[in-house]
């Protein structure tokens, strides 16, 4: 027997081979609900396997102490729920029936953690897997492909390797998936800059209202560097917000509050009668959403847009006011993923961007490379708002769009592009605050403080060329060289044509 552990790149190679039995039946957006489920059976069976195994040579086979101990374990897999009991019966006529019977009877022995996440998939669906006899030989293909899989975590490379392979897929996913994948992912490097920009602390209780499959919070998470914090994150689409449950559990945070529902509409992150307050609320929400709610804006029960009501057809700055609305009042801090726009548009957006810079709540404004994200190519900015500023009233403008790593379908950020956003944040924020009304250069076309007198000349209009200087001169042009060139030119012209009357006297011409 092989004891060498899985790797990384062995389960995601495995894994990715199994959407094969998927690929041109149905959208890719659809068939990672069947992978990623599936790869959560497998991966919950196998642990329940090793922890019985372990047990029984513990026990000395001892069935009451065996079933005692797992009785106290973190999660439950009854005998028909095992993936090794649906691998036994690939061949039966009535499978999808199977899976799903197996899947509730999985959320019924784990209700605290699994309540609801496989109410959104059906494994016996004739419209997506097809009639009985090719729906069948899909499941049983897919049943096969996992099986080559052995992630039992004595077999493992390191605990979170499962949890980075449900990551890998969804990253795959949302690339194949195209102008849908912004419903359910965003890119890792982008995630992970908005994480460390934010720099959340132990105790910490951290808060996306737009929360996706969960990967910023998880990303967040990381960044504490213990299991000091506590997560809540509300999701709009009942497949996601299933994802995210998952994906939670799969990283084992168990304590995280995963809402379904419309923040913007029907806010289900609550204390009371009141929003639920965090010290860090960080999302990536849809860019510029139409009909996001505005009719329903100025009753609001919880005044979130006391600064004025956003357009109706474009939510961002609905978003950015639930967010702050979110935050504690003396410490909370805010970083939001949003489209170019929200910096120089007018009107009543106009009116709130002035009112959240006069408050001083505005920290920092990052602009991104374009073509980051999956289904849009347009440049993004991070907005980074912060309730404890105090007396400082500058601002951080930082042009990273020149620093990426080019790519065939998207671009990317690299370690040492965050590694230089988040260090120029970091400097700002410990450095002096100015006391003159211009602003300073802080690196020559990259990043510059500046005043909150130069916004206000600048009519609040945050677009960053007007504060970080990105022009670049044209190379002088050299006129003599330039007339010699034009001179050899016609003179190899009047050559080349000489050359055609010979050839043309030649044939007769």
């Amino acid at each position: 027997m092989n004891n060498k552990p899985i790797t990384q790149s062995e389960i995601n190679n495995i894994v990715w081979k199994a959407c094969d039995t998927f690929r041109g039946v149905i959208d890719p957006s659809q068939y990672k609900d069947y992978i990623l489920t599936m790869l959560f059976v497998k991966y919950v069976s196998d642990v329940w396997k090793d922890k019985k195994a372990f047990y029984s040579e513990k026990y000395n086979n001892d069935e009451v102490r065996i079933q005692r101990a797992l009785n106290n374990e973190r999660f439950k897999v009854p005998e028909t729920c095992t993936f090794d009991y649906l691998f036994e019966n690939r061949n039966e006529a009535n499978l999808g029936e199977l899976i799903n019977t197996a899947l509730e009877s999985m959320e019924d022995a784990n209700r605290s953690k699994l309540e609801r996440v496989f109410r959104n998939i059906d494994f016996n669906s004739e419209s997506n897997l097809g009639q009985t006899k090719d729906r069948n030989r899909r499941l049983k293909n897919l049943l096969v492909d996992f099986s080559a899989l052995d992630l039992q975590p004595s077999h493992l490379a390191n605990n979170d390797v499962i949890g980075d392979a449900y990551e890998y897929l969804i990253e795959r996913f949302a690339s194949d998936a195209g102008k849908k994948a912004g419903e359910f992912y965003t890119p890792s490097q982008v995630s992970t800059l908005l994480a460390k920009l934010l720099n959340p602390q132990p105790g910490d209780r951290m808060i996306d209202p737009t929360c996706g499959s969960g990967s910023l919070l998880i990303k967040l998470s990381k960044e504490v560097g213990s299991n000091n914090f506590s997560l809540y994150g509300q999701e709009i689409n009942g497949s996601t917000w299933a994802l995210a449950r998952m994906n939670m559990f799969l990283h084992e945070i168990d304590n995280a509050t995963i809402e379904w529902g419309d923040t913007l509409n029907n806010p289900k992150l609550l204390e009371g009668d009141s929003l639920l307050k965090g010290n860090i609320v960080g999302a990536n929400p849809p860019f510029s959403l139409d009909k996001w709610g505005a009719d329903n804006a100025i009753t609001d029960q919880y005044t979130r847009f006391h600064r004025g009501v956003p357009p109706q057809s474009k939510g961002d700055y609905a978003f950015i006011s639930h967010m702050i609305a979110s935050t504690y009042h003396d410490t909370g801090r805010v970083g939001v993923i949003l489209p170019h726009g929200v910096l120089f548009r007018g009107s009543s957006e106009g009116k709130i961007r002035q009112q959240l810079i006069e408050e001083n709540l505005l920290e920092a404004v990052v602009g991104l490379p374009a073509n980051l994200f999956f289904g849009t190519g347009i440049p993004a900015t991070i907005l980074i708002f912060n309730r404890a500023k105090g007396e400082n009233t500058d601002v951080l403008f930082i042009d990273a769009s020149q620093g990426y790593e080019s790519g065939t379908n998207q671009n990317r950020l690299r370690i040492t592009d965050i590694n230089k956003i988040v260090e120029t944040y970091k400097a700002f924020q410990q450095a002096t605050p100015l006391s003159t009304e211009l602003g300073l250069v802080i690196e020559d076309k990259f990043a510059y403080r500046a005043t909150l007198q130069e916004i206000a000349e600048n009519e609040y209009n945050l677009n960053i060329p007007r504060y970080v200087d990105t022009f670049e001169e044209e190379e002088e042009v050299d006129i003599p060289a330039t007339q010699e060139n034009i001179t050899i030119l016609k003179k190899e012209l009047l050559a080349v044509e000489g050359q055609m009357d010979n050839y043309l006297k030649e044939l007769g011409f």
